[in-house]
């Protein structure tokens, strides 16, 4: 019996600490373009006090044909003209369970229009489905980040 109960503690403490691991969003994502498929940046992703997570460019994924703004010119403040190097992309993502986050505001520094924010991180940590949307999340876009090492 004792045997028994220092296993089911042991295989207790192994899914807490998945668990734990896999709601860590924290390190650097690469951002892939849902419309055409290619890297567009990478974003370092940050835990704030309050727990929610916030993402900053960190680097714009050179791309042939593409040449990337420097600043974020269509952007409502506090974003108008801020370079998009260090740009705060997306902030107030709160982690939901279940490998979900909700709650959080996304910045399209390409048309300036600011979405509201949900997203799903696979089981093995490895990619982050990003939503954007306006009203219901039914009608918008996903990205998929692909985590770093």
């Amino acid at each position: 019996m004792k045997k028994k109960i220092i296993w089911a503690f042991f295989i207790s403490l192994l899914s807490t600490n998945a668990t734990l691991q896999a709601q860590d969003l924290t390190g650097i994502w690469q951002q892939i373009d849902d419309k055409t498929g290619s890297p567009k940046a990478l974003i370092e992703i940050q835990k704030d006090n309050n727990g929610s997570f916030t993402g900053k460019i960190k680097k714009i994924t050179p791309r042939a044909g593409y040449t990337p703004k420097e600043k974020c010119i269509n952007c409502p403040p506090p974003y108008t003209n801020q370079p998009l190097l260090g740009l705060e992309v997306f902030n107030g993502l709160k982690y939901d369970g279940e490998n979900k986050y909700n709650d959080g505001k996304i910045l399209d520094p390409l048309s300036g229009k600011i979405y509201n924010l949900k997203a799903k991180q696979t089981s093995n940590g490895k990619r982050l489905l990003l939503r954007g949307y306006i009203g219901i999340s039914a009608i918008g876009r996903t990205q998929t980040w692909i985590r770093q090492e």
